[in-house]
This record gives C-alpha cells, sequence and structure tokens, in this order.
C-alpha cells in the first residue's frame, strides 16, 4: 500500500470517527473505526505500517478528542504493532481469526488506555468503564469488522469473475 493511500485511509477513518461515527452510536456506544483501519492495515502490510497506521490515527484521535494527547496514540500503535506481529504466526487471513482477534485486541486497547489513563488519576472504575464501555465498543469493532471483512470478499470475488 503506498504511503499516501496509508495515510488517506488514517485520515479518511479519523474524519469518519469524528463526524458520521459520533452520531450513528447505539446506546452511547460507538464503534472505533481507526483501531478496526489498524488492525486491517497490520494484517495485510505487516507490524510497521500496523504500527504507523495505529500511531498517526490514534494521534489524530487525541487531538480532536480533546483528553490527554497521546494515550490513544501510544495504545493504537502498539496494537497496529502486535496485530501486525501475528501475520507470520497465525492464519490471519481468515476471517474466523480476524474477527476474534479484533474484538480481543479492542479489549487489550481498552485495557491499555485505561491504566495509562490512571497515571493521572481517571475518575472510573475498571468494571464500570469495562461493562459501559470497553466490551459493548469491543463487540461493536467486531461487528463492524466484520462487515468490512465480508465487503472486502464481496468485491474480491466480483473482480475474479469480471476476469473469467
Amino acid at each position: 500500500m503506498g504511503r499516501l493511500l496509508l495515510l488517506l485511509v488514517i485520515v479518511g477513518g479519523g474524519v469518519l470517527q469524528s463526524t458520521v461515527v459520533a452520531v450513528a452510536g447505539v446506546g452511547g456506544v460507538t464503534p472505533d473505526v481507526p483501531l478496526i483501519l489498524t488492525v486491517l492495515i497490520a494484517l495485510r502490510h505487516g507490524p510497521e505500517s500496523g504500527c504507523l497506521a495505529g500511531f498517526v490515527a490514534g494521534l489524530l484521535q487525541d487531538a480532536s478528542g480533546g483528553g490527554l494527547l497521546g494515550v490513544q496514540a501510544l495504545t493504537k500503535g502498539l496494537a497496529g504493532f502486535g496485530m501486525g506481529l501475528l501475520v507470520g504466526r497465525f492464519w490471519v487471513s481468515n476471517p474466523l481469526v480476524q474477527v476474534p482477534g479484533l474484538v480481543l485486541l479492542s479489549i487489550a486497547e481498552g485495557l491499555a488506555r485505561f491504566l495509562l489513563l490512571q497515571m493521572f488519576h481517571y475518575p472510573a472504575t475498571l468494571g464500570e468503564l469495562m461493562l459501559h464501555v470497553i466490551l459493548p465498543q469491543a463487540l461493536y469493532n467486531g461487528l463492524i469488522g466484520t462487515l468490512c471483512i465480508l465487503a472486502e470478499a464481496t468485491i474480491e470475488l466480483v473482480r475474479r469473475r469480471a476476469w473469467r
């Protein structure tokens, strides 16, 4: 993937997150589009691209969200790097691995963000945050990730049939 295309995907995901997704939440829970894009980029292009995509996407989220600058950049960068490392170790081209991996990574990224925020005396408890934010968002990410993977598979199938 070219660097310009990678940048466009990341910025587009950030814009989508702060506009459309912000108002399309279910019960106050929204999917984390930059994390979903980070995972998909890391699975296809390895740990370095995943780390870069996660860092830039997280930094854009930090800048637009008004929170502590760098928390999302750090956690999403690490998530992208970690998911990219799995490419050679697991059969990550299978959607039955990608979707649960996205859900588990969403939970891990939420926990890492919580732990970082605890260093700054974030007032929420882990149980409350897990029940009302992290787990619902992880499930939502899994649903959106599934739809992205199905769309990609459909496009690939149509492309193959067009070449016949």
